[in-house]
């Protein structure tokens, strides 16, 4: 079925074409359905004038206050040297504070005859400082006459919308543009089932539409946000629940472990035992995997949780009833760390085929974009053949020339990085499509998962291996206390000296990556002064070899060395012959040196919460306790220095990935962050409305078990097909 033409039809038609370039250009708006679903993002009461006291600095704001007074200065300038000049000074207040606006040259004429003392409007332009007075420059406006029958019709009574708006396009300019289509709400499509709605109590979406932008009490704008809230989770958990029926309808090769084979062989090799959780997760994934339909797993755990050894003897499982397995990685520094751990925890398991393997043996490849002809010869033959149980590679695993003898199950190492068309590729390359768990290093809040990853069944690692030491973790505020990094380099010392390595992490690599184009621009005062250019691999190396760690073996590490190169300096790092790494964040996920207890973080405000969270998962992982040094320049009040703090105070992933995403919009989480791509979410708050999307998952999956198809829901599959557009389809596939 089409969408319903009135919400499709394009805003140049409706609006004239100036009007929707800007929209498509700066809101991203091209059709009525759009913009019937661009919010208010608050509203402003008449007779309570809003707060100037609070006004943010260098941001666009929308303010509703009376003019206090306006004086018509005149001057002499280099344009008009007469005495001719003219600026209008206007004061406006809201009893909180007190606001100047200013207006210059030929712009102060319409001003100076409309904002009389007493006058009440809408004001929005860009707070800045002007010899220590905040102001609007030449901010756009609209006068509020209370007594118009227009202006009362258009601002609905008692409510003004205030929308999410630009410097191009003011928020009234929006609201008059959404008088025009709003009557088009009456033909809009209710994608809800009418039981859904009535259960819960529910507007209507018509209703639901008028009274989010023509509200005239707060109980409207409650009642809209409900409804509108539950459109959004509803119609994301109905596109999940219906990727998940259709993965449940495909064929899959059982795969259960032989009682005395490859994966006893292991577990009875094994120098420590499993934790509680590692046992309960295998068991999961075991009885996926001896099911005749796909497993699509997510395994999400803290940082060194031990995710490797569960995905690892799972592959084994696989191996051992006959098919092989496939661990895609996301970088080659990963690859190769993964496939050093693995045949050194398999031992004489990985040799077969080979004088001295075990007799249930079986080989393991690695694969890279960067492997030399003959080895990737090799290795292809050996997958071909099904001489090789186990591969580990980078996306190089995809490419069309690896073919496999029975690809049982791919484990995909930090989900977020492949992208639906890999998927798609991987599973193409079995004989029936295979079992698939993803893995993830960052651990992710409920509903976050349920929302970005809701076509995967869940399991969660939350317990540490036994064995495995507490970091300390502290913020040096370089810029406060100069002394407080001089003491970190001298603990870098101590553990050096007591038998341990440390690595130094910087946000950049330092032989100009950056633009050279760039290089010669001039910077702004603000750059200079508060964000000079971020600390680097290359100098830091040299100036900490020269300098506070002179006389340590220094090496660095970073993504532009070549794949041997950087094999080369974690095998010695590895081996103890480096005393301290300075790498960039190519270290960031599954790099394991357990004798490593130091990490010092340069320029750590640079860094999200999740990945300073990675980061200091490569210290503390032997036997030793784990230090973590987060430097930064930034004042202590700024939100930087508090995000350090936050990582500072715990260990819990769950709870830092929470702090997290109460930061930043979840359009950063489950939008471009996760997959290049807008946020469909506007209304609902993944954090504040976890119950809505866990009730709205319950009632998407018994609808779609009903009806697969979705036949007797016509409203909800035109809202299926416009969530689903291309970009859609591929935010859903990437999680």
């Amino acid at each position: 079925m089409d969408l319903v033409p009135a919400l499709e039809e394009p805003l140049k038609k409706v609006l004239g074409p100036a009007t929707a370039k800007v929209m498509a250009e700066h809101l991203g708006l091209h059709t009525v359905g759009d913009l019937l679903h661009h919010y208010p993002r608050r509203y402003e009461e008449r007779g309570q004038l809003t707060h100037l006291a609070d006004l943010p600095m260098d941001e666009h704001v929308t303010v509703v206050a009376q003019v206090a007074d306006a004086r018509l200065h005149t001057f002499a300038s280099a344009k008009a040297p007469r005495g001719k000049g003219q600026r209008l000074e206007v004061t406006i207040t809201d009893g909180s504070g007190r606001l100047q606006l200013v207006f210059f040259g030929a712009g102060v004429h319409k001003p100076h005859k409309e904002l009389l003392p007493g006058t009440r409007a809408m004001f929005a332009g860009k707070v800045s400082v002007f010899n220590r007075r905040v102001q609007l420059a030449h901010p756009a406006y609209e006068l509020l006459r209370g007594d118009a029958e227009e202006t009362v019709e258009t601002w609905a009574g008692a409510l003004i919308p205030i929308y999410p708006a630009t410097a191009k396009l003011e928020s009234w300019k929006i609201g008059k543009a959404l008088q025009t289509v709003l009557p088009s709400a009456q033909e809009a499509v209710d994608p809800l089932p009418e039981s859904l709605r009535a259960g819960r109590g529910l507007v209507g979406l018509p209703e639901a539409l008028l009274k989010i932008h023509r509200p005239h009490t707060k109980a409207d704008v409650e009642d809209a946000r409900a409804r509108l809230k539950w459109d959004e989770a509803f119609v994301l958990q109905v596109a999940l629940a219906r990727r998940r029926h259709a993965d449940a309808q495909l064929p899959a090769v059982a795969r259960r472990p032989k009682p005395d084979g490859l994966l006893t062989a292991f577990d009875d090799r094994l120098p420590f035992t499993l934790t509680e959780g590692q046992r309960k997760v295998s068991a999961e994934i075991f009885t996926d995997l001896a099911t005749e339909h796909p497993m699509h797993r997510l395994l999400q755990g803290e940082v060194g949780s031990g995710k490797t050894m569960v995905a690892l003897r799972a592959m084994l499982a696989v191996v051992d009833a006959g098919g092989q397995a496939a661990m895609l990685a996301p970088t080659e520094v990963l690859a190769q760390q993964h496939h050093r751990s693995v045949t050194e925890m398999m031992g004489e398991l990985a040799e077969g085929g080979m004088l001295g393997g075990a007799e249930t043996a079986t080989k393991v490849v690695l694969l890279t974009g960067s492997m030399g002809a003959a080895a990737r010869r090799h290795a292809l033959l050996d997958l071909a053949t099904g001489e090789a149980g186990l591969v580990i590679g980078t996306h190089a695993l995809i490419e069309d020339k690896v073919k496999f003898h029975d690809l049982g199950l791919v484990v995909v190492d930090e989900q977020h990085r492949f992208g639906v068309e890999q998927r798609d590729a991987l599973r193409g390359k079995g004989k029936q499509p295979p079992h698939l768990l993803v893995m993830t290093a960052t651990p992710i809040p409920r509903t976050v998962a349920m929302t970005v990853f809701g076509d995967l069944e869940t399991s969660v690692l939350d317990q540490l291996p036994a064995g495995r030491s507490p970091i300390a973790s502290h913020v040096v505020p370089a810029a406060d206390k100069p002394h407080f990094l001089a003491r970190a380099w001298e603990r870098v010392r101590e553990e050096v000296e007591g038998g341990h390595q440390a690595y130094v992490v910087c946000p950049r690599i330092g032989d100009e990556e950056d633009d050279p184009k760039k290089a010669g621009r001039k910077k702004s005062p603000e750059d200079e002064a508060e964000r000079r250019p971020p600390l680097a691999v290359l100098d830091i190396a040299e100036q900490l070899a020269a300098g506070p760690l002179r006389g340590l073996r220094v090496e660095v590490l970073h993504g532009r060395m070549q794949p041997d190169d950087k094999d080369a300096v974690m095998r010695r790092f590895a081996a103890g012959e480096v005393d301290v790494l300075v790498a960039t964040t190519v270290i960031e996920v599954g790099v394991n040196v357990p004798n490593a207890t130091a990490m010092v973080i340069m320029d750590a405000d640079r860094f999200g919460v999740s990945q300073l969270h990675q980061l200091r998962g490569r210290v503390g992982r032997g036997s030793a306790p784990g230090l973590c040094l987060l430097v930064t320049e930034m004042p202590e009040a700024s939100p930087a220095r508090q995000r350090l703090t936050a990582v500072a105070s715990t260990l819990d992933g769950f709870e830092l990935s929470r702090f997290d995403l109460e930061q930043r919009r979840e359009g950063d989480v489950l939008g471009q962050a996760q997959s290049g791509t807008r946020s469909s979410l506007r209304m609902l708050a993944v954090i504040d409305d976890e119950e809505i999307i866990a009730e709205a998952r319950e009632e998407a999956a018994a609808i779609v078990a009903a009806d697969p198809e979705l036949t007797g829901l016509p409203g909800l599959r035109t809202a299926l097909e416009a969530l689903l557009d291309e970009e859609r389809e591929q935010y859903l596939e990437k999680g």
